[in-house]
């Protein structure tokens, strides 16, 4: 069951000064605590805009209308939500976002000593320990590893591990397994599920894959041309879904004859 507001979006509409074309048009939607929200839609729908966005990630060039609000120590607040703090985020592209000159557990800790105060000596201690939470083997030798030194899932456990050292409400993962092998995929949506199963978080999971979404989410929102189209629970929008979009989407992963994929906990 779905807690307190911890994001609140009152009709957002971005425009990238590049372009004329509205990314996101007028959304309106909340997030709430222990709420497990898949965005879905094809490439260039708005899906990683609005992750962004309620990251507090958006460029500069962005041009944003609308309201976004953020919860911090029990209250909604209107400015910037702290990255790592209060909103964990996890990328599709590890190379991007693992600095190749550190280690893996200077970037691992180093969330933990800008927000909780730690010391480096104890955000080491704390990483050492997340590595083992995201079950990559070794965790203490990995800690003077290099990014290039590992595979692709384990760099992508690594981007984990370093969004949830500072104990954020929200995670979100913007096609972070979308990079990966199937095996490596379904390792990593586990890892999240049981994530924020066992720490009751927030997870938005960004992805064009609906049987991924299907089984780790309780609500799905669909986004076509920036606009949102639909938003439901994850059952109701897979078995009944209300717009020819959804339903076009349906169409090229799910067979309609039969029952969706749905996990327990997603239903």
């Amino acid at each position: 069951m779905s807690g307190n507001a911890l994001c609140r979006i009152d009709d957002l509409s971005v425009c990238y000064a590049t372009g004329d074309a509205l990314a996101l048009q007028n959304i309106s939607l909340t997030i709430r605590q222990g709420q497990r929200l898949a965005i879905i839609g094809e490439s260039g729908s708005g899906k990683s805009t609005l992750g962004r966005a309620i990251a507090g990630l958006l460029p500069g060039n962005a041009r944003v209308s609308g309201d976004i609000s953020w919860s911090r120590d029990g209250g909604l607040f209107h400015g910037r939500p702290l990255p790592g703090r209060d909103i964990g985020t996890i990328f599709q592209d590890t190379g991007a976002t693992l600095n190749p000159v550190l280690t893996i557990g200077e970037q691992v800790a180093e969330g933990a000593v800008r927000h909780l105060g730690l010391s480096w000596r104890q955000a080491r201690d704390l990483a050492r320990d997340l590595l083992e939470r995201v079950r990559l083997p070794h965790p203490s030798h990995l800690l003077g590893a290099y990014p290039h030194q590992l595979s692709g899932g384990q760099r992508q456990r690594v981007a984990i591990a370093a969004a949830i050292a500072a104990s954020p409400s929200i995670l979100i993962a913007d096609e972070a397994t979308s990079a990966l092998d199937t095996v490596s995929q379904a390792a990593i949506a586990t890892l999240l599920d049981d994530l924020v199963q066992q720490e009751n978080k927030t997870l938005v999971f960004i992805t064009h894959d609906i049987g991924l979404a299907s089984s780790l989410a309780d609500e799905i929102a669909v986004l076509r041309a920036g606009l949102l189209v639909e938003h439901g629970p994850t059952r109701r929008v897979l078995s009944k879904p209300a717009h020819d979009y959804t339903r076009a989407l349906l169409a090229d992963y799910l067979d309609l004859s039969t029952p969706p994929l749905i996990s327990e906990a997603a239903s």
